[in-house]
């Protein structure tokens, strides 16, 4: 359990430092899979439809209801190293 927290935390500061960034569809899931394996599901309040990206966010995060922390840990420290 510990490698996979060093792992992930590595893989979060590795993403600040991608050599071009990615489209908007690849951060989407990235910031889903990070919301999903350090919160776990989604709980807060759906953002209005004035607020396309809060929208956008939340539907990515609230789509990997159910996903276990560490196996979002994981795809998310997967889809980092396949950007690097």
């Amino acid at each position: 359990m510990a490698d996979l927290n060093a792992a992930f935390e590595a893989a979060v500061a590795q993403s600040k430092n991608l050599s071009e960034r990615p489209d908007n569809g690849t951060l989407l899931k990235i910031y889903a899979l990070y919301k999903q394996g350090t919160a776990g599901d989604n709980t807060e309040k759906k953002p209005g439809f004035s607020d396309m990206v809060g929208r956008a966010k939340w539907d990515a995060w609230n789509n990997l209801k159910g996903t276990a922390q560490d196996a979002a840990q994981q795809q998310y420290i997967d889809l980092i190293a396949s950007l690097s």
